[in-house]
Formats: structure tokens, sequence, C-alpha cells
């Protein structure tokens, strides 16, 4: 790509993670080269295998789905090796960079908001950059190209329904 925008989805809504997969599989069909990185996932969600049978590579930089209490310094250096890898991936043909739950990964101190805003403006020109999570920073919302705020206007998680299979994970 000529130029390449960064664009953050953040809320309390769902569809996040659901929004930047969705940007996949439209790259995906364009011809475009797409990387995607998790932060704190680890677990096998439903749709890593569907972006495995379509080539998509997901390296996940998490030692479980954790939001409660305070991160470790493992933590941290699992997130940290995850800002790294995504560095590293900048000097590839990458068109199209993803990484999932970088936002929380600040807002919960893996991650600085200062190193991952250093990221985004190491970035070469034609990578489109996509920062999904909860709790956004507002220094990365100025960065942002386009942000997208998910609003939690109802949800069936209030009257005690897990996630299901194929549809939260």
């Amino acid at each position: 790509m000529e130029k390449g925008y960064l664009q953050v989805y953040t809320g309390d809504g769902k569809g996040k993670t659901t929004a930047a997969l969705g940007l996949v599989v439209r790259a995906l069909g364009a011809g475009l080269k797409v990387h995607v990185v998790q932060f704190i996932k680890s677990m096998e969600y439903s749709e890593l295998t569907t972006l495995r049978k379509l080539g998509v590579p997901v390296d996940q930089f998490g030692r479980g789905c954790f939001i409660f209490g305070e991160p470790s310094e493992e933590d941290r250096k699992v997130a940290s090796g995850g800002l790294a890898f995504a560095r590293g991936l900048m000097n590839t043909d990458l068109d199209v960079l993803i990484l999932d739950e970088i936002n929380v990964a600040i807002s919960l101190g893996l991650l600085k908001t200062a190193d991952v805003i250093d990221l985004v403006r190491a970035r070469p020109a034609g990578i489109e950059l996509i920062c999904t999570g909860r709790g956004a920073p507002a220094e990365l919302i100025e960065e942002a190209d386009l942000v997208t705020e998910m609003v939690a206007v109802r949800h069936y998680y209030d009257n005690g329904v897990q996630a299901r299979k194929g549809i939260e994970c």
C-alpha cells in the first residue's frame, strides 16, 4: 500500500476484535499480506482456526486472559516481547498489522503508552496498523487516523450468559 493509516477500535461494547478480523478478511480478498499479534490472550479462540485456514499468521503474547489484579513481571516481559515482535514485522513486506488487545495491555500496565506510540510512529508509510481493546489511551487516540468506540447499550452477559463458542470465543 502506498499509505497506511492507524485505526483504533476501543470502548466497552462488544466487537473490537471482530471488527479488526473483518478487516483481515477484506484485506485478504484484496491480496494484502496480514499478520495478527494478540496481547494478553493465550487461549485457542475459534477465530484462530479460521485465520490459520486462511493462512493468516497469529502470534499470541499473553499468559492468559487476565483482567483482574496486578500484572506480574513475567506478564510484562511477555507483552514487551510481543511489542518487539510487532516492531520486527514492520521490516517485512506486510500490508496490515493487527495489534489485538494492545489497548488493554497498556491500560493494565503491561506496556507503556510511550513505547506503543514509538512503534506507531516508526511504522513504514505503507503499513495499515489496527489497535484493539478497551481503554485506548488518549495519546494513541490522538495519533490515530480512525477511531471507533464500541458502546455497550445492552449485553446478555449482564443476565448471566457466559461466552459462547463460535460467538464470543
